[in-house]
């Protein structure tokens, strides 16, 4: 729902609105069908030139941490604190050296060999990065790990699933206007984050090269939760447009209540790589599911039509174990996202202004309450206020979900970063001596990149795809099979369905038996 209106929000729809409800008619949710994750970013193909030094060795923070998991979030408030050996820290607002021109590249010289074909097969120019890889990318799923947390307290299933799907849609809100491509991951190639401030630590790695396959796992600095999965996007050229489609289960554990979630992310689609303004749409069908109690939520990622009065619109339902909505979920990935009674939002849906009205006054009067200003003030710690007006018209009666971070004001000189993204591979001399050799954040090419040297990125990247080429040559010439550090290819016990799991012991730190991939 295109507008710019918001209204009040309670907890809870109003009581007394038994009478219109009952004529109302079934909500009904177009299902599309795609699947899995994050982006138009993938994880295997290489490219350009050749040669030079390679970065010193860097380190990032580990091991666990006593401190109490933050249930707010700390993306709306200023960390202006000392640095610290593990995450709590103030963290760098900027990268290096602002985003290079692409002004004088053609795209087109190069894509029109490409069209129809698979995109991760393919060398690709290192004007096409952002010096970030795609196992950093997937670390941007926790950025909103507090909707985690806050799902931990919540004692009502229902309330647990709303905050779930809130953070699924939260994980793909930082893809908005990033139309740089990530660096593919190495084969071996490891990523590492510890946010003791945000309550997690996270460990990933390119576990095979063709196909492309990312594994993650992330958990709870108190043991509160596990968060894991595999990633496989498959990209594709249109001749104007690049769609990756995901691939890959993504899957929370809540150890608290025994339950797990899982669910596929949407696909997304890059548009005008040839001319015109680059713009991203996200779009298809999140089936989450929680396996203990049968409750599911099925949200709806519009595409974005004839007339663009679908884009970015998210619109789903919670069902329970007996396959009743309980629940509507209505907003824009790119900005906010609510929930509300199924009923009041058939109402709204139809334009009815009496019956609107009508709600609105029952809604109001229901929330003006003790109940009512607590839930508003509930919202203020967790949610940050957004600092440009929003276009989804809020329903009487709705609950705020989830609302983005605003970008920080250098984010167009910095690849469309978040302020989250601009931290991801800042090293620092404390911690060296902690990563793991294969950790991303060593990668000459990608540092080149971020230290705005175009030239040395590509001799580099290049220098480092020869040099797994000729790994994997010489392993299929002695026969000998790649084994992965980290990760171990499994069934997902939740899905049954093909996964790579944890193998554990990442953060004792042992690495002797890592390859040496830079």
């Amino acid at each position: 729902m295109d507008g710019a209106q918001k209204s009040d929000v309670s907890e809870s729809p109003a009581e007394g609105t038994a009478d219109v409800l009952d004529d109302l008619q079934t909500l009904e949710v177009r299902d599309n069908s795609s699947s899995d994750e994050d982006e138009f970013y993938d994880a295997d193909s290489y490219a350009e030139s050749v040669s030079v030094k390679a970065l010193q060795r860097f380190s990032n923070c580990s091991a666990e941490s006593s401190d109490s998991a933050r249930m707010s979030d700390p993306g709306a408030q200023d960390n202006g604190e000392e640095s610290h050996a593990n995450g709590i820290k103030k963290r760098r607002t900027s990268l290096p050296a602002p985003m290079f021109s692409r002004s004088n590249f053609s795209i087109w010289s190069f894509l029109r060999r490409c069209i129809g074909m698979e995109l991760s097969k393919i060398t690709m120019p290192v004007i096409f990065n952002e010096p970030l890889s795609f196992l950093q990318r997937l670390c941007e799923y926790m950025e909103h790990t507090y909707l985690i947390h806050k799902a931990n307290t919540s004692s009502s299933s229902i309330e647990r699933m709303q905050c779930v799907a809130a953070f699924a849609v939260s994980a793909v809100a930082s893809n908005w206007e990033r139309t740089g491509k990530p660096f593919n991951p190495l084969l071996g190639e490891t990523y590492e984050m510890v946010r003791e401030d945000l309550g997690f630590r996270l460990v990933s790695e390119q576990v095979s090269h063709h196909p492309p396959i990312s594994a993650f796992f992330a958990e709870g600095l108190n043991k509160d939760f596990v968060f894991h999965g595999s990633v496989y996007p498959k990209l594709k050229f249109w001749g104007k447009s690049v769609e990756a489609e995901p691939r890959g289960i993504i899957t929370l554990e809540l150890p608290r209540y025994g339950e797990a979630y899982t669910w596929t992310n949407p696909s997304c689609c890059v548009h005008n790589v040839i001319v015109g303004k680059l713009w991203i749409e996200q779009y298809g069908t999140v089936e989450i599911t929680n396996h203990k109690t049968g409750d599911k939520c099925i949200l709806t990622f519009k595409p974005c039509g004839l007339f663009g009065k679908e884009l970015h619109k998210v619109e789903g339902y919670i069902l329970d174990k007996n396959k009743k909505k309980v629940s509507v979920i209505y907003g824009k990935w790119t900005e906010v996202l609510w929930s509300v009674d199924p009923g009041i939002y058939e109402v709204g849906k139809k334009n009815d202004k009496k019956s609107t009205e009508k709600l609105a006054k029952l809604v109001a009067a229901e929330s003006s309450g003790p109940s009512g200003q607590q839930a508003e003030a509930d919202e203020a710690d967790d949610i940050p206020t957004p600092e440009v007006p929003e276009t989804v018209t809020v329903l009487p009666g709705s609950k705020l979900l989830w609302r983005v971070h605003p970008r920080p004001a250098n984010s167009t000189q910095m690849y469309n970063f978040t302020s989250f993204a601009l931290t991801l591979n800042e090293m620092e001399k404390e911690m060296e001596g902690l990563l793991a050799p294969t950790d991303c954040r060593l990668r000459p090419d990608m540092k080149a990149m971020e230290q705005g040297d175009i030239d040395l990125a590509g001799e580099e990247k290049n220098r480092l795809e020869e040099k797994q080429r000729a790994a994997r040559k010489q392993r299929a010439k002695t026969e000998e099979e790649w084994h992965t550090r980290w990760f171990r290819q499994d069934l997902n016990p939740h899905t049954s369905t093909a996964d790579w799991i944890y193998a554990g012991n990442y953060f004792d730190r042992r690495y002797e038996n890592c390859p040496n991939i830079f």
